[in-house]
């Protein structure tokens, strides 16, 4: 737990639970579930992923699923619309898609483009591992005509190097480890 976060943060830190061998061996799952059962941490941790892009963005983007749980709860907080990044096939009429590889498989997202041309986006995700899921993110935020704005995740997996991955220097993290 990181001891120079506020006290706010730290106690929404020490909710996270490791989840060894999920979903398949040698993954580490960071189970945000008992942080988002909890009002006071899940405000702290959406105020801190959007802190610094106040002002800067119309609308949040999450990235299915958990980034839609701390997506839609980011705009909440920022009083702005949510737009989703959904797992191929979930949306009714998708206007892009992009494939990416994941540490264990590959995917595919889609998105609708129903806001105008040069919409500024933060595209928000829970946890920043390989970098694949975020820079594909953009890459299809961008595909629609969205400006990114920024990038803000909950956690980063330094040792799996995805910040460079993603390439983006308004990158965010709320937590590291």
């Amino acid at each position: 737990m990181s001891t120079e976060l506020p006290a706010d943060l730290q106690r929404a830190e020490s909710l996270i639970r490791d989840v060894l061998d999920f979903p398949k061996p040698g993954i580490v799952f960071r189970d945000i579930a008992p942080l988002l059962a909890d009002g006071p941490a899940l405000h702290a941790t959406a105020a801190a992923l959007v802190e610094p892009f106040r002002g800067q963005f119309d609308v949040v983007a999450g990235v299915e699923a958990r980034g839609f749980i701390l997506g839609t709860a980011a705009a909440a907080v920022e009083g702005v619309g949510f737009v989703p990044v959904r797992k191929a096939g979930k949306l009714p009429r998708p206007a892009a898609s992009e494939d990416f590889a994941l540490e264990y498989g590959t995917a595919t997202i889609e998105v609708h483009d129903d806001l105008p041309r040069g919409t500024r986006v933060l595209l928000v995700d829970d946890v920043l591992a390989t970098g694949g899921t975020l820079a594909a993110g953009r890459r299809l935020l961008a595909h629609v005509g969205y400006e990114v704005v920024g990038t803000a995740v909950l956690f980063e997996i330094d040792e799996l190097g995805g910040r460079a991955v993603v390439g983006d220097e308004h990158l965010h993290t709320v937590f590291r480890g």
